[in-house]
This record gives C-alpha cells, structure tokens and sequence, in this order.
C-alpha cells in the first residue's frame, strides 16, 4: 500500500512540476526545449524536400512586370487598408520630449528617450520610444517587436544599434506591451475586449481594415520625424510578426531604404505546417488577393538604393525553420533582376536553436547598412 502511494505522489509531482516548468519557462524548460529540437532536427533538415511537395509555378504568382506595376499593386493596397490612394497623413499623436524610464537608463550611447503615443480607431493606441545616441551617424532605424511582447524583449538589438551610431525607433505590435487593449462595442456581435490578433477581423467593414493597427504608427512616426528632425535614411527590421510588419510596410512606404525581416514570413503555399500559418494579420485573402507575399518582398526590394533581406532560423521552435525559403529565393531574385533596380537576399541563421535575433544577423545587418 506505501509503495503505490509512493507512486502517486511521484506521479501527482512529475506532473505538477512539469505544468509549472512549461507555464513559467523555468529550470530545466531551456535544456528540454534544446533537446526536442536536436531529437527532431532530421525533420527540419527535410523542410527542402517538403518544399518540393508544395512547389508552385512560382513564376505564375508573381504578378509584377514592370514599376508600373508595382505603383498600382502599392496604391491598391493602400486604398485597402485605409479607403484612400495614398498614406495617412492626420492622426492622433502625443510627442513627449526626454522622458525617463528606468529600463533603459543603463543602455550605453543613449542621450534621451522620447515617447510617441498614437490614438486610432476605436481607441487602440501605439506606444513607441525614440532612442536618440550621443554620438549619432544621422541615420534612424526601426524596430519592431513580435508576438514576444514589449519591445523591451528586444533590448541587446537596440543597444547594438544605438553602439554605431543610430537613433532607434522602437515599436511593439498592437494589443501587446505598452499598448492597450480597449473594450470595442462590434455591431451584431456586442461588446468583447481586445486581447489577441485574431480579435481584429470581427472590426474588419466597408469603411476600415484593422490591418491598418500594424502599419499606421509608423507612417504618423515617420510624418512627425519628417517636420521635426533631419535623419539621412529610414531603416527597418522586425521578428516574428515584426518581421512581417517591416515587409508589408517597406512594400508601401519608399522612404524606407533597407527592410530587414527575421523569421517573419513565408507565402502562402508554405504555410501548410499550422505553427506556419500565422495570426489573422498574416492570412487575410483580400490583402494577399492585391499582392501575395512574393510581390510584397518584390516590392520591398525595389527602388533605388532599397534592399530586401529576410533571416530565416535554421532551427526556429517557433516557425519559418528550415529552408524552405529555396523554393522562392531565385525567382524573386530573377525578378529584381529583370526590373533593374533593388536587392533581394536571404541568410539562413546556423548559429542557435531559439526564435531570436543573433549576433549573425546584427553583423549582416550593420554589414549592409555600411554598404550603401
């Protein structure tokens, strides 16, 4: 009778402390998360033989020829996400000069923080900070946090880019870290409380796409940067779903001259892994009807003196691993070619087995900001 009691209370424990170690990611979470990956690493080593299984006429997706062609993929999507031909110019913005947040008080290079605080429809809010250096190069860059949270999370990234020289603009997607998460009054439907991505299609109508939540902050950011201070160029770089957020808006915004995206995105016919598939934000049809993920990294690319490079982990537990990316690189590649103005790369990431921004990206990154 002791023996099975022992036995239960072992099972009860294993069980319990396996609950605590996988909710609150403590002690030996990281090893065991390691060891799963090495364990099943031969099925990300064949993401380039699953590619083949799900391979298009790649060349037959791509509806673009010509500028032409994209200018008017540009306005279409435009027109989509905010009922008008070009980028917004008014909203609601509250610049607060120098403000203190302890955080960030030990970053190194950093002369001051300003707040941005921009007010859209229905009372969502986007919170960014304007990491200004002490001895800057004149040039501004973006960040944009993923699904991580705050963009506190991505801290050591800001403070390699505030090392050389460059103010930082940092975002965090909507619903998430700072920015709130209002209560929405939706016709039909009643009153629910914005807590995740998948929330926003219920506002999608006639008059307004909640797509315009991922994209908007930044096009009021940079307006207000235009009138009030004198940067050389505009960059971006994202993870996860700021990863995408820097594709889908270097697509639409040319004052954007290099867009850097980590594991931010497949197209579509890559996506039939669920961990793969994305939030709401990343699957619309009637955005990706105007332009599919292979015209939005065409459209990123092109231009003179604008690049379009994307990073992909290797061994990413959270999506996007593998290389799957092969199936596509070429073509968009031969694509850019054919236009004669742009760039177009993709990097695999060997060097971890997590869902970050490493120390390889960061160098490839400064190496080609240094190169224009």
């Amino acid at each position: 009778m002791i023996k099975i009691l022992i036995v239960i209370i072992l099972v009860f424990a294993s069980t319990f402390l396996g609950i605590i170690i996988g909710h609150y990611e403590t002690f030996p979470y990281d090893i065991l998360k390691q060891t799963k990956i090495i364990l099943t690493n031969k099925n990300l080593d064949n993401e380039s033989m699953n590619a083949q299984l799900y391979e298009s006429d790649i060349d037959s997706l791509i509806g673009i020829s010509t500028d032409k062609d994209i200018s008017e993929k540009r306005t279409s999507l435009i027109e989509y996400i905010w009922k008008t031909k070009e980028l917004p110019s008014d909203s609601d913005l509250l610049f607060e000069k120098e403000i203190i947040d302890s955080k960030y008080e030990h970053l190194k290079n950093l002369q001051n923080i300003d707040k941005l605080t921009i007010s859209m429809e229905k009372d969502v809010n986007s919170i960014s900070y304007l990491f200004h250096s002490k001895i800057s190069n004149g040039n501004l860059i973006i960040y944009h946090q993923g699904h991580g949270g705050d963009f506190i999370r991505g801290i050591s990234t800001i403070q390699i880019f505030l090392n050389e020289g460059y103010d930082v603009l940092a975002f965090t997607l909507p619903l998430l870290g700072m920015n709130n998460q209002p209560i929405v009054d939706v016709p039909n439907f009643g009153k629910i409380k914005l807590t995740t991505h998948n929330h926003l299609k219920l506002l999608e109508s006639d008059d307004f796409s909640p797509i315009a939540y991922f994209l908007e902050p930044i096009t009021i950011s940079l307006n207000y940067i235009d009138e009030n201070f004198d940067y050389k160029s505009y960059s971006i770089l994202g993870i996860s779903t700021g990863g995408w957020t820097a594709t889908l808006y270097s697509a639409l915004d040319e004052r954007i001259s290099d867009s850097f995206s980590i594991a931010g995105s497949y197209p579509i016919y890559l996506r039939s892994d669920p961990k793969n598939f994305g939030d709401y934000e990343q699957t619309v049809p009637e955005l990706y009807a105007i332009s599919n993920y292979l015209e939005l990294y065409i459209m990123s690319s092109y231009g003179e003196n604008r690049k379009h490079i994307q990073f992909f982990n290797k061994n990413d537990p959270c999506c996007f691993s593998g290389n799957s990316f092969i199936s596509y690189e070429e073509p968009v590649k031969n694509k850019i070619s054919q236009l004669k103005n742009g760039n177009f790369q993709i990097y695999l990431d060997e060097t971890h087995n997590e869902h970050k921004i490493s120390k390889y990206v960061t160098d490839k990154i400064l190496e080609q900001l240094i190169t224009d």
